[in-house]
């Protein structure tokens, strides 16, 4: 159940920054759930792989590399998804960047 909330969440998020955010289109509130639930696959099967093979850059950058993989995330979603679009690499920094901002808002208060 949780992880339903969770899901419904981001999902609501994800609509709202992209109906804010410059750059970034979602055509509906089911792309929006769509698009939840592919970020939430890749950051479970893809991320993991992409922090071991960039580890020491991340070291070297004190952890901000993260942000970039974080961003390829969403550009990963956008190439995957219709009706999920992106204008670029700053455009998808900032939205992971405020997706991940208010979602442990959000989720901190639900726990």
């Amino acid at each position: 159940m949780k992880l339903l909330i969770r899901l419904l969440m981001t999902a609501i998020v994800v609509f709202l920054l992209a109906n804010f955010l410059p750059g970034m289109a979602v055509d509906s509130y089911w792309t929006a759930i769509i698009v939840a639930v592919v970020l939430g696959l890749l950051n479970l099967l893809v991320r993991p792989i992409l922090v071991i093979f960039t580890f020491p850059i991340t070291v070297l950058t004190l952890g901000l590399f993260l942000l970039v993989i974080n961003a390829l995330m969403i550009l990963m979603c956008d190439a995957l998804i219709e009706g999920f679009d992106v204008d670029g690499f700053w455009y998808a920094l900032l939205f992971s960047l405020c997706l991940s901002i208010i979602q442990s808002m959000l989720f901190s208060v639900l726990d």
